[in-house]
């Protein structure tokens, strides 16, 4: 299996090339050539796996049909170490339970930091650690996080050998808990960088790092943010996991929900129906900041600036410029890399925006790909805590909320609706208390956690000053 840039560098590379790299050479988001089609036999052997043998089976089952430079042993082994019982909390791993008629929760919650990044980034971690290894060498990851995704890679990666985390965040902006997770930690190899701005800003830093080849290539910078193909990869496996657990037969077929700021665990969805499970729809559920249900609405893609970036309460989602939507779009266009590469390279710097509206491949996001969306707000957000808690006894955190809220809006007769439920309540205790005047449960491991000191560095959204705080703390390790 060798991987493209979806910007068309000429260049084809395979798994772990682009597992350390992130970024292609040309600004691009890498690929698969191709993806692999799974038949009616197929799926039903990926089903069988999964009730037989479970959820890290089921990993390396799917896994294996785009990582061909990993001994099978090896990639069995890692899945295995990652998907486990002591991890997540329940053999299912990802159990889906039913909300209301039509209406399925799929829990991605049950990791060490209480979010879905975990399903990924702790794969990522033995993935980094297992390459790293065999190739004598060290990384150095950068990244952004809006609040889920640092701790989550940080968790991840400490302790590891041969990988240090630099990572980014809009300071003052994620929830005390988000915070605390992350700022407590005091490993060696995790740096935490508060960014003076939005998460957009260091989003930016992170593209302009992995943009300067001479010092990506010099400090080894690789990234775990979802513009990661490993990263999406490993999200693709819970589609499966959660279609197998809402049907009995192949020729059934369900709709996601999924809330969404940066596309990248839609974008899995996207990939796991290209592969052909059995997906009807798509919804793209965000909050205030809905540049991407504008686009599904009307073709329009446009990027905020970090004044009309929302601060809303569901925090992770508030994100203007969706660094992984690069990847449907070049689908979306017949895989038009020269167009694909017009569009967010040209069009972004000059106008901030383009407009597809009047292309015909537009159409084909909801007839062919099966995309939709919706938008909800913090009003929302509130009404759907409150009722969900009173008519069903469940707390749901706000981007939850978020997804079921919008996926009531787009639910058919006869198709089984998943929301991918994102995080747990105690992430954002300040709305669900808000909503329901009670805090929510706090898992016994982070109690206190807002108290503990932290380690943090606040800087300007500078790339002058960040790569000097890297090399200072590369070349002094």
């Amino acid at each position: 299996m060798l991987y493209l840039s979806t910007r068309g560098h000429a260049e084809r590379k395979r798994f772990c090339e682009i597992l350390l790299e992130g970024l292609a050479p040309d600004g691009g988001l890498y690929l698969p050539e191709h993806y692999p089609q799974v038949d009616d036999a197929a799926l039903t052997r990926l089903r069988t796996t999964f009730q037989t043998q479970g959820y890290a089976a089921l990993a390396f089952e799917v896994l294996s049909l785009y990582i061909d430079d990993i001994p099978a042993a090896d990639l069995k082994a890692l899945c295995a170490k990652t998907y486990t019982k002591e991890v997540y909390g329940t053999e299912t791993i990802v159990p889906v339970r039913q909300l209301e008629d039509g209406l399925l929760v799929e829990a991605l919650s049950n990791g060490p930091t209480l979010a879905f990044k975990d399903m990924a980034m702790q794969l990522l971690g033995n993935l980094f650690e297992y390459e790293l290894a065999r190739r004598g060498e060290e990384l150095n990851i950068f990244g952004a996080t809006s609040g889920d995704t640092g701790s989550a890679a940080e968790y991840a990666m400490r302790g590891k050998k041969g990988v240090r985390v630099f990572m980014t965040s809009p300071h003052g902006r994620m929830s005390p808990f988000q915070q605390a997770q992350m700022f407590s930690l005091m490993d060696e190899n995790i740096h935490n960088i508060a960014i003076e701005g939005v998460f957009d800003d260091c989003q930016d830093l992170v593209k302009a790092v992995s943009n300067d080849l001479d010092f990506k290539t010099k400090y080894k910078i690789g990234t775990v943010n979802s513009i990661n193909w490993a990263r999406l990869l490993a999200q693709v496996v819970y589609y499966f996991a959660g279609y197998f657990q809402a049907t009995t037969a192949n020729s059934q077929k369900v709709s996601f929900t999924v809330p969404s700021g940066n596309f990248g665990n839609v974008c899995a969805g996207h990939v796991a129906r290209m592969m052909g499970l059995p997906v009807d729809t798509l919804v793209a559920a965000t909050n205030e900041n809905d540049v991407l249900d504008e686009f599904f609405r009307t073709g329009v893609y446009r990027v905020r600036g970090s004044a009309d970036t929302h601060e809303t309460s569901s925090p992770s989602m508030d994100i203007s410029k969706a660094s992984n939507f690069e990847r449907f779009v070049f689908d979306l266009l017949g895989r038009d890399a020269a167009l694909t590469k017009d569009l967010f390279g040209a069009q972004i710097s000059k106008n901030g925006q383009f407009d597809l509206s009047g292309n015909p491949h537009f159409a084909e996001a909801a007839t062919r790909y099966g995309f939709a969306s919706g938008k909800s707000t913090h009003a929302n957000r509130l009404t759907t805590i409150q009722d969900v808690h009173q008519r069903f006894g469940q707390m749901i955190d706000t981007h939850t909320a978020d997804g079921v809220k919008v996926a009531r809006e787009h639910i058919k007769a006869g198709v089984p609706m998943i929301v991918l439920e994102t995080a747990l309540p105690i992430k954002f205790a300040a709305t669900i208390v808000e909503a329901l005047g009670q805090e929510p449960n706090r898992p016994a491991k982070f109690e206190g956690i807002e108290a503990l000191p932290k380690r943090v560095q606040v800087m300007k959204a500078d790339v002058a000053q960040i790569k000097a705080y890297i090399a200072q703390h590369c070349d002094h390790a």
